[in-house]
């Protein structure tokens, strides 16, 4: 029988997944990842191929995770927060991320548009909005990029220019997840021309004068999560919407990536996971010569590094959280765990493809969506080549002082 007749088309990507044998620091952080595995198996992973081959945005999977709790870990007690530990929170983040990568990649981006306001904001705007925010009923987005300014953030034009006691935001922001689905923007924009300390943040309600989206870009992967230009023409916010003072924007936005980039990394391993387990379950089922292709010693082989790679994504980018939770410089060690996690994660789909052969090239098997959601790994939060930089200027300094 071959395994196109043995097996139904889109199998549930949780049936074969290995339960990673985490170390948690609490019981109830044990019960959590529980609690996580449980959704995951049974609201996400059922319905991840269907939607990601018709590019829905699953809007009420957020609010299934906001009312579960796990829109909120990292988040103080007071504003409805779930204050767990950012090791406990990104291991979320990983399984959310095995079942649907859409899904967890949302709640990496939502999480990174809320941050602003939970460090900067005043309380009375944190009082306002957090508990929405925290609790699924506002979903976010992060507006940095723009089309001629990614990684360079210093080089944005969006502008902000205060009018009365409002602001009008005018400008363009690409590549934004969750544009046009969101219920409010982070934006990034510029209140003066000095390089470095000319850029504001501001909290951009999606019922806002003056904002709109462009159409969805055509996307490899990830075709669930909506990506798009946000436009913003003499867009109208009040001002008490900005978050911190004027100009500390680069020092938000660039305190938001550091996180981030670990949630991409958690995501990136999960996907990772997920690859392997379908390439070791496919190994073991597949018969070639008479024998189970898991038999052969290159298979084993191929198996082994694709595991080694997940477990050192998996190493780098809990150690960047304990330095993080422990209130330690953390800046290069994310940069570190985005780079190993996400080149692992393409590596790690690419393999499951080859072990699946030619049903690995086929939408039979999830694998092949795998490997396409894994490549914008590598580029979103800051390209793996800015990465690089990143840490090898961090060498230098370091070597120099």
């Amino acid at each position: 029988m071959s395994p196109r007749a043995s097996r139904a088309s889109y199998p549930d990507p949780m049936a074969d997944r290995t339960v990673v044998d985490r170390l948690l620091p609490t019981d109830e952080s044990r019960d959590l990842l529980g609690l996580v595995r449980d959704i995951a198996a049974e609201q996400l992973a059922p319905r991840a191929a269907e939607d990601e081959a018709a590019a829905r945005f699953p809007r009420d999977a957020f609010g299934v995770l906001g009312r579960a709790g796990l829109l909120s870990l990292p988040y103080p007690e007071e504003y409805g927060g779930g204050a767990q530990p950012y090791e406990v929170y990104l291991q979320v983040l990983e399984e959310l991320a095995a079942a649907w990568m859409t899904v967890g990649v949302g709640v990496s981006v939502h999480s990174l548009a809320c941050w602003a306001i939970a460090t900067h904001g005043t309380d009375e705007l944190r009082k306002l909005l957090l508990p929405d925010m925290l609790g699924g009923e506002q979903l976010g987005a992060y507006c940095l990029s723009e089309p001629q300014a990614g990684s360079d953030i210093a080089a944005m034009s969006t502008r902000a220019v205060p009018d009365g006691d409002d602001y009008l935001l005018t400008g363009t922001k690409a590549w934004i997840s969750h544009a046009g689905e969101a219920d409010f923007y982070l934006v990034f924009a510029r209140t003066s021309d000095d390089r470095t300390k000319g850029v504001s943040a501001f909290h951009v309600p999606a019922a806002s004068e003056g904002l709109a989206f462009g159409a969805p870009e055509q996307k490899m992967g990830l075709t669930g999560s909506p990506t798009a230009y946000v436009l913003l023409d003499r867009c109208r916010i009040p001002g008490d919407h900005r978050i911190g003072e004027e100009g500390q924007g680069m020092r938000i936005a660039l305190g938001a990536l550091d996180s981030g980039r670990l949630g991409i990394a958690a995501c990136a391993t999960g996907l990772a996971q997920a690859a392997l387990d379908a390439a070791a379950a496919y190994a073991v089922g597949r018969e070639q010569f008479g024998r189970p292709v898991s038999d052969f010693q290159g298979m084993q082989f191929l198996l082994a590094d694709m595991a080694a790679a997940t477990e050192q994504a998996r190493a780098t980018y809990l150690h960047a959280a304990r330095l993080r939770d422990a209130g330690r410089p953390y800046g290069r060690q994310a940069s570190i765990a985005k780079l190993t996690a996400t080149d692992a994660a393409m590596r790690v789909t690419t393999d499951a493809v080859q072990v699946h052969g030619g049903y690995g090239y086929t939408r039979d098997y999830p694998v092949e969506r795998y490997m396409r959601e894994a490549k914008v790994t590598q580029i979103f939060e800051g390209t793996n080549q800015v990465q690089r930089m990143v840490i090898g200027r961090d060498v230098v300094e370091r070597a120099a002082s």
